[in-house]
């Protein structure tokens, strides 16, 4: 067993609270409400396997709340911060102009996925399709201008509408592209002890999809290396719907199923986090063994959890509502038992967080 404490017993609060992080090594659910101090809670968890585990972590964090996970508060103990300050931490920004900045490859993405990208169908865009599946993978290592003439200038009928799909869509404009620059894979596959990718910056909706597919199909086509890794997903929702709103969104999907469900075998972890669990699907929700539930009042998301997580008592789902703020039922394999739980304090600071509202000079008069 590696100790990690997360707080204190609610019902005894002399009494630390502890969790198996040797048990991470299943996937984990954490889920509850807006308000319910979810994400201050999950960040108390990742200080504690930072600090206790040497177990690298990949955080696809769509709302820059762990982009200052290398800054420690002034009131943190100072051994802790030492070594927390001693990890080779990475933060690739998106939504500030902060280096270094988060990119992606388009043509490291499998076939499928640029395909989706394009908003093609194998079938019915069966000759452009074709042409993107026997397209030079070189080019797309040139600079933006070459790469699309080449294709829009190309006596190849198919692949000049390719290239025409790629323009008018401005596909070739997100910023996520690397085009012969580094790419997240390469930061990844460095190893530091947390990479996090901060994606809530982009303008496209398909943008953050896009960049946490790059990141997935990269780590699964290398699964057979077998280095463990815990992925955190964050607002875990906007990447496994039950029904994919857009073509990324269900190739994504696809991706983290075939994850959820062979994924362990070769080390690669997730860890979900979201406030609906109804919004995950279901063939991903189910795969998960460790459950982090803070206050949750909607009974069809209770019933949904009852449901997967069949371990975990009646009466303890049923106090989910009245929880106060910080408050948590901790089950499954990384807990011996069901138990309730305080969160401690954060050692590190908050990225993200809500703004407040201001009030007007005339309403101070």
């Amino acid at each position: 067993m590696i100790p990690l404490t997360i707080g204190t017993a609610v019902e005894a609060p002399e009494r630390p609270a502890v969790i198996d992080g040797s048990r991470f090594n299943r996937h984990t659910f954490w889920c509850g409400q807006s308000g319910s101090g979810k994400t201050y809670a999950l960040g108390v968890v990742l200080e504690q396997l930072l600090l206790n585990t040497e177990l690298p972590i990949a955080v696809l964090d769509p709302n820059a709340d762990f982009v200052r996970l290398a800054s420690t508060r002034e009131d943190a103990d100072p051994d802790q911060a030492a070594r927390l300050a001693a990890l080779d931490m990475r933060v690739l920004h998106s939504s500030t102009p902060a280096e270094p900045q988060l990119h992606t490859r388009f043509v490291d993405l499998s076939v499928r996925s640029q395909a989706a990208v394009g908003r093609l169908d194998p079938i019915a865009d069966e000759e452009e399709y074709n042409a993107l599946l026997h397209l030079d993978k070189n080019v797309g290592h040139f600079d933006r201008s070459t790469f699309l003439s080449g294709l829009v200038g190309s006596p190849d009928a198919a692949q000049h509408r390719l290239g025409l799909r790629i323009d008018n869509l401005e596909i070739l404009d997100w910023p996520l592209w690397a085009f012969g620059g580094g790419s997240a894979t390469d930061v990844v596959d460095e190893r530091p002890r947390v990479t996090v990718l901060d994606v809530g910056g982009f303008a496209h909706p398909a943008e953050p999809q896009a960049a946490a597919l790059g990141i997935l199909e990269h780590l699964w086509e290398r699964r057979m290396e077998r280095r463990p890794l815990l992925i955190v997903i964050d607002e875990a929702h906007n990447f496994c719907p039950p029904e994919p709103r857009n073509s990324v969104e269900a190739q994504l999907t696809e991706q983290l199923i075939q994850i959820a469900a062979e994924g362990r075998k070769f080390g690669l972890w997730l860890f979900l986090s979201t406030q609906r669990p109804t919004k995950i699907h279901p063939n991903v929700l189910s795969q998960c063994d460790n459950l982090g539930l803070m206050r949750m009042n909607a009974p069809r998301d209770l019933a949904e959890i009852g449901d997967v997580f069949g371990f975990v008592p009646q009466h303890l789902l049923e106090q989910s509502p009245s929880f106060r703020k910080g408050e948590a039922l901790f089950a499954g394999a990384f807990s011996d038992e069901p138990q309730l739980v305080r969160i401690g304090r954060r050692l590190t600071v908050e990225g993200g967080g809500d703004l407040s509202v201001e009030p007007s000079p005339a309403a101070g008069a």
